[in-house]
Formats: C-alpha cells, structure tokens, sequence
C-alpha cells in the first residue's frame, strides 16, 4: 500500500488545483470513456500517486440464498491469479510494483480498490483488468481462500462483538437478503464451487451498474483510456435481481444469545431516515450530539463518564440502498446491563423530547463542517468518498456543497427530526452475554444464518 504523511499531503492537496477555489472543497470532473463507462476525477500531479475506487450495485443480493459467502470468496479471489497468472505470480507482480488491489462484497454493492505509484499504472491497470475480466479460480487458490475464510468464521464465533452484530443483523433483517452472513457459514463454504464463483461474476460485473472514482496524478484522457481497458470489455448490464425495500423488526423487543462471558455485548437499533430524505443532514448532526461525537457525545457522559458503565458508547447512523437504521453500540459487564440500557433509552427519548442545546447545535455543525477536509487527506481517501457519493445518487458538486447543507440546518428542523426518528420504545435490543435482571423477549441458542455442528439448520 502507498502510504504518505497525512498533514503532509494535506497541505499539498491545499495547494493544488483539486483545491483551487476559496469555496470548494474538490474540483470533480465528470468522464466517459468510448465504452459509455462514467467515471469522476479528481486531478492533482503534486503526488505521483493514482487511486481508483469502484463499485457494482448488487453485492450479497448476487449471493445464492442457499450459499451465502459466494460474493465473499470471489472477493479475496480475483487477486489470486488471471489469465496466464497464476496466484504467486499474480502476487509477486503487485508486490514487486507496489501495487495495493482489493475487493469487497458489502451488503449493496461489489467493491474494488486500486492504489499504485503513478509510473506503475499501466501494470496496475492491466492487472486489474484480468482480475476482473479472466480471473483464474485454480482449485488449489479456492481451496486455500475456502480453508481461510472457514478459519475466519470460526473464530468470529467466539468473538462477542462479531456475534452482537451478526445477531442484530439476522434478526431485524429477517426474510431479507440483509441476513445472511456476508463471510458465509460453514455449510456453505463446503457446498460452494468454482461454477457458482463464475456465475457470480457473469451477474454483477455489468457495466450499467458500474460507478468509478479517481484520485491524483492522471490526465482525463488517460482516465478515459483506462476506462475502457479496465471495464470496457465487460457485460453491457448485470444480471436483474430483487432488492426488495425492508425495515427493521423486532421493534421494542429484546432479544438474547447467551454466552458465557464476563460482559455483555449491545447493539440497540431502530428505523432511521433514507439518504434520499430532506431531514438526512438534520439526522446526521442529532447522531453526532447523541453519540457520535465520542467524549462530547450525551450517551458517553451519561453512561461512561458520569457512571462508569462502559469503557465506550456510539451511535451511528446506517443508510443501505434497502434498509436505513440507526443504532447505538456498546458493552457493560453482566451486572450493569440493565441500567446501562436503562439509561440508554432515557437519552433516547430526552433528545427526542427537547432536540439539542444551542450550543451542542453550534458545536456539533462546527466540527462536522470543519473535519470535512481531514477526511480528504490522500488520493484513497478522495476517491473512495467520491465513489460513496456516487452510490448515494447525488452529484458530483455535493462534497462542495455538503457544509453549506449543514450549516443551513435550524433547530427547529433538529427538534422535529429528533422527535420523528428516535423513539426509544421502538429500540430493538440485541444483547450477546449473561445479563443479570434483564427482561428478555427472545432467547437464541445460536446466531442466525450460522449453521454449528451438532446443530440442527435453520
């Protein structure tokens, strides 16, 4: 991976043409390449770095419902060989030209990365194409990256914080393909072929579903040209596939998958707004003062500081292309469970109530408003948050006008929109541990979509 000092090349990026104007935060232009492929750059020669960040919309939808972690293996193999490469050849050359190249399957969409010294980014460029275009899926690799991926999930189960999430997820995305588990299980991973990793890329990888963002030292001309050499050859359109809308379930309810540990692990969840809504930036400013603001945050100082329940507690807000959320996070021990929730919930609902103080208002617009820039620290950084707009549907002015959003966002608009999302009753509660004085809903005797040994499926 490419690494440069981050206060560095923020201070280059400040003096390049990416940042030329007063009120702008990037200068994003807007290519098609001959193929029809769009992409969104930002130039800038002052670092003879490239970054690339792409995306295909479908993701875990592409995933047979029947073998989850297919998306999850073709993800860590299309850099294990293509066309005549085979794996350790196709690693020593990424290697050798300092090359970083990865790949994603994420609950929406199918992710790629690609980050490479500006005099390399021909060899990156032509390794990326075969990765996506003729990868090799020897048996040898699959077996290899299945026994990996098979080590990896076993040890996610016996990790609290993975179990917390998987169980929130399996449980209020019940019926939806938003539950399975992305890495697959260990049924799965024995039933899963190089067939059924073929047919994956056949599905996803068409270019009407394609979105493409880069960063640093390249001409347009050459973007376009690359264009067409990475993805040009690929299908016209993706395979159709369902993606049904959803909201979370199990609203008020709490839910429980023991296990025997010192703490307990908690994920509260409730429905939150869409992107799309008039209200998101109000959403995004209410989640920072309730606690997604660390230390500053109200649910850290009424749960960490001033009582001592937990070492940390975050709220964040979660927007996928069929589900919106948002969720609190955090651990106590057993005995403390009650009350840490207990208190959770009443934040809740004070901020429901009352919305936010003028000053945790003009706070919490001042620091969003001014990390914007420190989010924006590296080619990777720029092309992967102009990739995430792009998904998100909006143009390629809103990294400009995202403060000014922001900043236009009165407290009534905050006392409305806390009112209208946060309503405590509705939390869905998933704990993971041995809670002492919990009333529980629903008691699990393993995480969702995971089938164990000795166990009889789901």
């Amino acid at each position: 991976m490419i690494r440069v000092l981050p206060v560095i090349l923020a201070l280059l990026l400040l003096a390049s043409p990416a940042f030329a104007a007063k009120d702008k935060v990037l200068d994003v232009q807007v290519l098609k390449s001959a193929s029809g492929v769009e992409a969104w750059l930002v130039e800038d020669h002052s670092v003879p770095v490239i970054s690339m960040n792409f995306s295909f919309e479908g993701g875990l939808a592409f995933d047979p419902e029947d073998k989850p972690g297919v998306g999850r293996l073709v993800s860590i193999l299309l850099d294990e060989g293509a066309e005549k490469m085979k794996s350790q050849e196709f690693q020593t050359r990424l290697s050798d030209n300092a090359i970083s190249m990865s790949f994603t399957a994420g609950r929406d969409a199918f992710y790629g990365r690609l980050q490479t010294l500006s005099k390399n980014k021909d060899t990156a460029f032509d390794l990326l194409r075969m990765a996506l275009n003729a990868p090799r899926f020897d048996p040898d690799a699959v077996d290899r990256m299945k026994a990996a991926n098979v080590s990896e999930i076993q040890e996610n189960m016996g990790d609290p914080g993975w179990l917390v999430a998987r169980t929130f997820n399996g449980t209020l995305f019940e019926g939806h393909y938003y539950s399975r588990p992305g890495f697959g299980n260990l049924d799965s991973m024995s039933t899963i072929t190089r067939k059924d990793l073929l047919q994956f890329i056949k599905e996803q990888f068409g270019r009407n579903v394609l979105k493409v963002a880069v960063a640093g030292d390249i001409t347009p001309d050459e973007v376009k040209a690359t264009l067409d050499k990475i993805f040009g050859t690929l299908p016209e359109k993706a395979a159709s596939v369902d993606l049904p809308a959803t909201t979370p379930g199990y609203s008020g309810k709490t839910i429980l998958l023991p296990l025997d540990a010192p703490q307990t692990y908690i994920i509260a969840g409730e429905q939150g707004l869409p992107r799309s809504d008039k209200d998101w930036h109000a959403s995004v400013i209410m989640n920072y003062i309730l606690g997604g603001g660390s230390f500053n945050a109200r649910l850290m100082k009424e749960i960490r500081e001033k009582r001592g329940l937990t070492y940390g507690v975050y709220s964040s807000l979660t927007n996928m292309r069929s589900a919106d959320i948002i969720q609190a996070n955090m651990s106590a021990s057993n005995e403390k469970v009650e009350e840490a929730v207990r208190l959770l919930k009443e934040s809740w609902a004070v901020m429901a109530k009352d919305g936010p103080t003028v000053d945790e208002l003009a706070d919490a617009k001042s620091y969003l408003t001014g990390s914007l820039l420190l989010q924006l620290t590296s080619t990777s950084d720029i092309s992967g948050a102009l990739n995430d707009i792009q998904r998100d549907g909006l143009g390629p002015e809103y990294i400009n006008q995202r403060n000014s959003l922001i900043n236009a966002v009165s407290m009534s608009d905050m006392k409305r929109v806390s009112a209208k999302v946060l309503q405590a009753d509705k939390l869905a509660i998933i704990l993971v541990g041995k809670p002492k004085n919990m009333n529980v809903d629903i008691l699990l005797d393993r995480p969702p979509g995971m089938d164990l040994p000795g166990n009889e499926k789901q």
